[in-house]
Protein backbone atom coordinates (compact mmCIF):
# COMPACT_ATOMS: atom_id res chain seq x y z
CA UNK A 1 0.00 0.00 0.00
CA UNK A 2 1.25 3.33 -0.80
CA UNK A 3 1.75 6.46 1.51
CA UNK A 4 -0.51 8.25 0.02
CA UNK A 5 -2.72 10.92 1.49
CA UNK A 6 -5.86 8.48 1.06
CA UNK A 7 -4.29 6.23 2.91
CA UNK A 8 -3.04 8.08 6.23
CA UNK A 9 -6.44 9.08 6.29
CA UNK A 10 -7.56 5.83 6.49
CA UNK A 11 -5.23 4.66 9.14
CA UNK A 12 -6.19 7.41 11.36
CA UNK A 13 -9.97 6.82 10.80
CA UNK A 14 -9.13 2.96 11.78
CA UNK A 15 -7.48 3.97 14.76
CA UNK A 16 -10.02 6.45 15.68
CA UNK A 17 -12.68 3.97 15.42
CA UNK A 18 -10.46 1.31 17.63
CA UNK A 19 -10.47 3.85 20.41
CA UNK A 20 -13.99 4.32 20.25
CA UNK A 21 -15.00 0.84 20.60
CA UNK A 22 -12.25 0.33 23.15
CA UNK A 23 -14.18 3.22 25.38
CA UNK A 24 -17.72 1.99 24.88
CA UNK A 25 -17.08 -1.60 25.95
CA UNK A 26 -15.12 0.10 29.35
CA UNK A 27 -18.04 2.06 30.06
CA UNK A 28 -20.80 -0.35 29.42
CA UNK A 29 -19.32 -3.44 31.46
CA UNK A 30 -21.17 -6.51 31.96
CA UNK A 31 -23.44 -4.98 29.22
CA UNK A 32 -20.92 -3.82 27.07
CA UNK A 33 -22.55 -3.52 23.13
CA UNK A 34 -19.54 -5.32 21.90
CA UNK A 35 -19.82 -8.60 24.47
CA UNK A 36 -22.03 -10.47 21.55
CA UNK A 37 -18.47 -9.40 19.10
CA UNK A 38 -16.48 -10.30 21.82
CA UNK A 39 -18.13 -14.14 22.06
CA UNK A 40 -18.49 -14.29 18.19
CA UNK A 41 -14.15 -13.98 18.63
CA UNK A 42 -13.95 -16.53 21.29
CA UNK A 43 -15.84 -18.97 19.50
CA UNK A 44 -13.79 -18.30 15.68
CA UNK A 45 -10.67 -18.36 17.77
CA UNK A 46 -11.17 -20.68 20.42
CA UNK A 47 -11.03 -24.28 18.58
CA UNK A 48 -7.57 -22.83 16.57
CA UNK A 49 -5.83 -21.51 19.96
CA UNK A 50 -6.95 -25.19 21.06
CA UNK A 51 -5.21 -26.74 18.25
CA UNK A 52 -2.15 -24.84 18.46
CA UNK A 53 -1.91 -25.64 22.34
CA UNK A 54 -1.93 -29.39 21.63
CA UNK A 55 0.35 -29.07 18.75
CA UNK A 56 2.78 -27.72 20.84
CA UNK A 57 1.72 -29.64 24.12
CA UNK A 58 0.58 -33.29 23.93
CA UNK A 59 0.81 -33.76 27.29
CA UNK A 60 -1.66 -31.09 28.04
CA UNK A 61 -4.56 -33.54 26.68
CA UNK A 62 -4.17 -35.33 29.85
CA UNK A 63 -5.81 -32.69 31.72
CA UNK A 64 -8.83 -33.87 31.35
CA UNK A 65 -8.92 -36.52 33.43
CA UNK A 66 -9.67 -34.47 36.00
CA UNK A 67 -12.47 -32.15 34.26
CA UNK A 68 -15.28 -34.25 35.49
CA UNK A 69 -15.04 -34.02 39.28
CA UNK A 70 -17.55 -31.43 39.70
CA UNK A 71 -19.73 -34.62 41.42
CA UNK A 72 -20.03 -34.87 44.88
CA UNK A 73 -20.84 -38.13 45.29
CA UNK A 74 -17.31 -40.18 45.98
CA UNK A 75 -15.64 -36.98 44.63
CA UNK A 76 -12.31 -37.20 46.41
CA UNK A 77 -12.22 -41.23 45.81
CA UNK A 78 -12.59 -40.16 42.39
CA UNK A 79 -10.11 -37.41 42.13
CA UNK A 80 -7.27 -40.10 43.49
CA UNK A 81 -8.11 -42.38 41.09
CA UNK A 82 -8.03 -39.93 37.95
CA UNK A 83 -4.53 -38.44 39.94
CA UNK A 84 -3.24 -41.62 39.73
CA UNK A 85 -4.17 -42.52 36.08
CA UNK A 86 -3.00 -39.18 34.82
CA UNK A 87 0.35 -39.66 36.48
CA UNK A 88 0.86 -43.07 34.85
CA UNK A 89 0.02 -40.80 31.27
CA UNK A 90 2.22 -37.67 31.91
CA UNK A 91 5.81 -39.69 32.33
CA UNK A 92 8.64 -38.72 34.21
CA UNK A 93 10.81 -36.13 32.86
CA UNK A 94 11.32 -33.17 34.94
CA UNK A 95 8.39 -30.24 33.69
CA UNK A 96 5.83 -33.34 33.58
CA UNK A 97 6.71 -34.08 37.32
CA UNK A 98 6.38 -30.40 37.95
CA UNK A 99 3.06 -30.62 36.50
CA UNK A 100 2.01 -33.44 38.21
CA UNK A 101 3.06 -31.53 41.40
CA UNK A 102 0.70 -29.10 40.68
CA UNK A 103 -2.20 -30.63 39.66
CA UNK A 104 -1.41 -32.60 43.25
CA UNK A 105 -1.25 -29.48 45.17
CA UNK A 106 -5.06 -28.25 42.89
CA UNK A 107 -6.63 -31.62 44.09
CA UNK A 108 -5.20 -30.93 47.52
CA UNK A 109 -6.97 -27.66 48.00
CA UNK A 110 -9.73 -28.77 46.35
CA UNK A 111 -10.59 -31.54 48.72
CA UNK A 112 -9.87 -29.30 51.73
CA UNK A 113 -12.35 -27.02 50.77
CA UNK A 114 -14.82 -29.06 49.15
CA UNK A 115 -14.74 -27.53 45.86
CA UNK A 116 -16.22 -29.01 42.99
CA UNK A 117 -13.46 -28.36 40.34
CA UNK A 118 -12.86 -28.80 36.16
CA UNK A 119 -9.21 -28.90 35.65
CA UNK A 120 -8.30 -26.75 32.52
CA UNK A 121 -4.71 -26.11 31.49
CA UNK A 122 -3.78 -21.76 30.22
CA UNK A 123 -2.92 -21.69 26.41
CA UNK A 124 -2.65 -18.41 25.63
CA UNK A 125 -1.64 -15.17 27.65
CA UNK A 126 -3.67 -11.86 27.53
CA UNK A 127 -6.68 -11.34 25.37
CA UNK A 128 -7.46 -10.01 21.75
CA UNK A 129 -9.69 -7.10 22.30
CA UNK A 130 -7.83 -5.39 25.27
CA UNK A 131 -4.83 -5.05 27.60
CA UNK A 132 -5.89 -6.84 30.81
CA UNK A 133 -4.19 -9.46 32.98
CA UNK A 134 -5.94 -12.08 31.33
CA UNK A 135 -5.56 -15.81 30.20
CA UNK A 136 -7.11 -18.26 28.38
CA UNK A 137 -8.21 -21.83 29.01
CA UNK A 138 -9.10 -25.16 27.01
CA UNK A 139 -12.28 -25.20 28.54
CA UNK A 140 -15.59 -23.74 27.85
CA UNK A 141 -19.43 -23.33 27.39
CA UNK A 142 -19.35 -27.07 26.37
CA UNK A 143 -17.60 -28.35 29.32
CA UNK A 144 -20.35 -26.74 31.63
CA UNK A 145 -18.24 -23.63 32.07
CA UNK A 146 -20.18 -20.21 32.93
CA UNK A 147 -19.64 -16.64 33.03
CA UNK A 148 -18.34 -15.35 37.14
CA UNK A 149 -16.97 -18.86 38.01
CA UNK A 150 -14.54 -18.83 40.79
CA UNK A 151 -10.65 -20.22 39.07
CA UNK A 152 -7.72 -21.39 41.71
CA UNK A 153 -4.69 -23.43 41.20
CA UNK A 154 -3.06 -25.36 43.83
CA UNK A 155 -1.51 -21.95 45.58
CA UNK A 156 -5.12 -20.32 46.10
CA UNK A 157 -7.07 -17.82 43.75
CA UNK A 158 -6.58 -17.06 40.68
CA UNK A 159 -9.47 -14.93 39.53
CA UNK A 160 -12.51 -15.48 37.96
CA UNK A 161 -14.34 -16.33 34.22
CA UNK A 162 -15.20 -13.33 32.14
CA UNK A 163 -15.65 -14.78 28.95
CA UNK A 164 -16.96 -17.95 27.42
CA UNK A 165 -16.85 -19.52 24.11
CA UNK A 166 -17.57 -23.21 22.89
CA UNK A 167 -14.31 -24.22 23.59
CA UNK A 168 -12.24 -21.71 25.84
CA UNK A 169 -12.87 -19.04 28.51
CA UNK A 170 -11.10 -16.19 29.07
CA UNK A 171 -10.22 -15.12 32.65
CA UNK A 172 -9.45 -12.16 34.75
CA UNK A 173 -6.68 -12.63 37.28
CA UNK A 174 -6.63 -11.11 40.52
CA UNK A 175 -4.08 -8.90 40.19
CA UNK A 176 -5.84 -7.02 37.10
CA UNK A 177 -6.53 -3.25 38.37
CA UNK A 178 -10.05 -4.25 37.44
CA UNK A 179 -10.24 -7.52 39.92
CA UNK A 180 -12.12 -6.51 42.98
CA UNK A 181 -12.78 -9.24 45.44
CA UNK A 182 -14.32 -9.27 49.33
CA UNK A 183 -11.65 -10.81 51.65
CA UNK A 184 -12.06 -11.88 55.54
CA UNK A 185 -8.42 -12.01 57.71
CA UNK A 186 -7.93 -15.70 59.24
CA UNK A 187 -8.88 -16.20 62.82
CA UNK A 188 -9.69 -12.29 63.43
CA UNK A 189 -12.28 -12.31 60.46
CA UNK A 190 -11.74 -8.61 59.59
CA UNK A 191 -12.98 -7.99 56.26
CA UNK A 192 -12.56 -6.15 53.39
CA UNK A 193 -12.13 -5.57 49.59
CA UNK A 194 -8.75 -6.44 47.44
CA UNK A 195 -7.84 -4.75 44.40
CA UNK A 196 -5.44 -5.85 42.29
CA UNK A 197 -1.84 -3.57 41.16
CA UNK A 198 -0.29 -5.76 38.45
CA UNK A 199 2.79 -6.87 39.58
CA UNK A 200 2.64 -4.66 43.10
CA UNK A 201 1.01 -6.48 46.01
CA UNK A 202 -2.62 -6.45 46.39
CA UNK A 203 -3.89 -3.15 47.96
CA UNK A 204 -6.64 -4.43 50.45
CA UNK A 205 -9.10 -1.81 52.36
CA UNK A 206 -10.38 -3.14 55.89
CA UNK A 207 -13.62 -1.77 56.55
CA UNK A 208 -12.61 -1.55 60.43
CA UNK A 209 -9.95 1.20 60.58
CA UNK A 210 -8.69 0.00 64.17
CA UNK A 211 -8.01 -3.27 63.10
CA UNK A 212 -5.26 -5.30 64.64
CA UNK A 213 -2.93 -6.62 61.71
CA UNK A 214 0.70 -7.78 61.32
CA UNK A 215 2.79 -8.66 58.40
CA UNK A 216 2.34 -12.53 57.93
CA UNK A 217 -1.00 -12.27 58.30
CA UNK A 218 -3.37 -14.11 55.63
CA UNK A 219 -6.60 -13.77 54.12
CA UNK A 220 -8.96 -16.00 52.22
CA UNK A 221 -12.05 -15.43 49.88
CA UNK A 222 -15.08 -14.45 51.77
CA UNK A 223 -17.73 -15.08 49.05
CA UNK A 224 -20.36 -13.89 46.95
CA UNK A 225 -23.97 -13.83 47.16
CA UNK A 226 -25.10 -17.75 45.63
CA UNK A 227 -21.16 -18.53 45.42
CA UNK A 228 -20.77 -16.16 42.27
CA UNK A 229 -18.22 -15.21 41.21
CA UNK A 230 -16.62 -16.18 44.31
CA UNK A 231 -17.09 -19.07 46.95
CA UNK A 232 -15.43 -18.64 49.89
CA UNK A 233 -12.32 -19.79 51.96
CA UNK A 234 -9.67 -19.77 48.92
CA UNK A 235 -6.79 -18.16 49.49
CA UNK A 236 -5.80 -15.04 48.85
CA UNK A 237 -2.45 -13.92 50.05
CA UNK A 238 -0.35 -12.89 53.05
CA UNK A 239 0.36 -9.28 54.59
CA UNK A 240 3.80 -7.53 53.41
CA UNK A 241 2.74 -3.93 54.57
CA UNK A 242 0.37 -2.12 56.85
CA UNK A 243 -0.42 1.69 56.68
CA UNK A 244 -1.02 3.49 60.01
CA UNK A 245 -4.75 4.04 60.13
CA UNK A 246 -4.59 7.99 61.02
CA UNK A 247 -7.91 7.83 62.58
CA UNK A 248 -10.08 6.69 59.33
CA UNK A 249 -12.89 4.75 58.90
CA UNK A 250 -10.88 2.20 57.07
CA UNK A 251 -7.11 0.72 56.47
CA UNK A 252 -5.02 -0.07 53.93
CA UNK A 253 -2.98 -3.13 53.87
CA UNK A 254 -0.53 -4.49 51.17
CA UNK A 255 -0.60 -8.51 50.33
CA UNK A 256 1.51 -10.48 48.45
CA UNK A 257 -1.05 -13.00 46.59
CA UNK A 258 0.09 -16.71 46.93
CA UNK A 259 -0.65 -17.63 43.22
CA UNK A 260 2.23 -16.11 40.86
CA UNK A 261 0.57 -14.81 37.78
CA UNK A 262 3.37 -15.40 35.18
CA UNK A 263 4.29 -18.58 35.77
CA UNK A 264 0.34 -19.76 35.45
CA UNK A 265 -0.42 -23.97 34.04
CA UNK A 266 -2.85 -25.84 35.53
CA UNK A 267 -5.78 -24.60 36.91
CA UNK A 268 -9.43 -25.59 38.11
CA UNK A 269 -12.27 -23.67 37.56
CA UNK A 270 -15.32 -23.94 40.63
CA UNK A 271 -18.27 -25.45 39.21
CA UNK A 272 -19.78 -26.52 42.21
CA UNK A 273 -19.58 -24.57 45.71
CA UNK A 274 -19.14 -26.29 49.11
CA UNK A 275 -22.08 -26.53 51.34
CA UNK A 276 -20.44 -25.25 53.95
CA UNK A 277 -17.86 -22.21 54.18
CA UNK A 278 -14.12 -24.17 54.77
CA UNK A 279 -12.97 -20.81 56.46
CA UNK A 280 -9.37 -21.24 57.23
CA UNK A 281 -9.31 -24.76 56.69
CA UNK A 282 -7.92 -24.41 52.68
CA UNK A 283 -5.03 -22.26 54.04
CA UNK A 284 -1.64 -24.35 54.76
CA UNK A 285 -0.60 -24.90 58.39
CA UNK A 286 1.66 -22.10 59.60
CA UNK A 287 5.38 -23.17 59.56
CA UNK A 288 6.07 -23.92 63.52
CA UNK A 289 8.87 -21.34 65.17
CA UNK A 290 12.24 -22.58 66.09
CA UNK A 291 13.01 -22.32 69.69
CA UNK A 292 15.51 -19.89 70.64
CA UNK A 293 18.74 -21.64 71.69
CA UNK A 294 19.84 -21.34 75.02
CA UNK A 295 23.14 -19.90 75.59
CA UNK A 296 25.09 -21.62 78.57
CA UNK A 297 28.55 -20.03 80.17
CA UNK A 298 31.02 -22.27 81.32
CA UNK A 299 33.98 -20.66 84.44
CA UNK A 300 36.98 -22.93 84.40
CA UNK A 301 38.94 -21.65 87.30
CA UNK A 302 42.48 -20.68 86.68
CA UNK A 303 45.48 -22.09 88.25
CA UNK A 304 46.20 -19.07 90.46
CA UNK A 305 42.86 -18.63 91.90
CA UNK A 306 44.25 -18.61 95.36
CA UNK A 307 46.91 -16.00 94.75
CA UNK A 308 47.32 -12.77 93.71
CA UNK A 309 50.12 -11.18 92.34
CA UNK A 310 51.70 -7.98 93.92
CA UNK A 311 53.30 -4.84 93.01
CA UNK A 312 57.04 -6.49 92.86
CA UNK A 313 55.58 -9.38 90.53
CA UNK A 314 56.04 -11.67 93.33
CA UNK A 315 52.61 -14.12 94.26
CA UNK A 316 51.60 -13.76 98.58
CA UNK A 317 48.80 -15.50 99.74
CA UNK A 318 45.25 -14.36 99.48
CA UNK A 319 42.58 -12.65 101.63
CA UNK A 320 42.59 -15.78 103.95
CA UNK A 321 45.75 -15.51 105.09
CA UNK A 322 46.41 -13.72 108.54
CA UNK A 323 47.93 -10.06 108.67
CA UNK A 324 50.52 -8.99 110.53
CA UNK A 325 50.58 -6.58 113.00
CA UNK A 326 51.85 -3.20 111.98
CA UNK A 327 53.37 -2.51 115.58
CA UNK A 328 55.18 -5.85 115.01
CA UNK A 329 58.98 -5.67 114.57
CA UNK A 330 59.69 -6.52 111.07
CA UNK A 331 61.35 -9.62 110.39
CA UNK A 332 59.48 -13.61 111.02
CA UNK A 333 58.43 -13.18 114.66
CA UNK A 334 58.79 -16.98 115.45
CA UNK A 335 62.56 -16.19 114.23
CA UNK A 336 62.75 -13.30 116.62
CA UNK A 337 61.06 -15.31 119.59
CA UNK A 338 64.06 -17.74 119.04
CA UNK A 339 66.66 -15.51 119.33
CA UNK A 340 65.44 -14.23 122.83
CA UNK A 341 65.02 -17.50 124.20
CA UNK A 342 68.52 -18.49 123.26
CA UNK A 343 69.72 -15.06 124.75
CA UNK A 344 67.88 -15.65 127.95
CA UNK A 345 69.95 -19.29 128.00
CA UNK A 346 73.14 -18.37 127.51
CA UNK A 347 72.65 -15.34 130.20
CA UNK A 348 71.73 -17.94 132.57
CA UNK A 349 74.82 -19.61 132.19
CA UNK A 350 77.04 -16.92 132.49
CA UNK A 351 75.45 -16.34 136.17
CA UNK A 352 76.36 -19.86 136.91
CA UNK A 353 79.79 -19.74 136.43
Amino acid sequence: MRDTRESRLLLVLLIAIAFALITVDIRGGEGSPVDGARRAAATVLGPVENGVASAVDPVGNAIGAVRDSGERHNRIAALQRENTELKQRLGSDDRNRSRVRELDKMLAKAGAGQYGIKGAEVIAIGAAQGFSWTVTIDIGANDGIRRDMTVLNGDGLVGRVTTVGPHTATVLLANDPDFTVGTRMEKTDELGFATGQGDQPLSVQLLNGKAKVKKGDRLVTFGSRKDKPFVPGVPVGQVVRVDPSGGDLTRTIFVRPFVGFTKLDIVGVVVEAPREDPRDAVLPPKPKAEPTPTVTVTVTPSPSDGFTSGEDGADTENADAPVDDPDAPSGNPDATAGTDAGAGTAGQADDQE
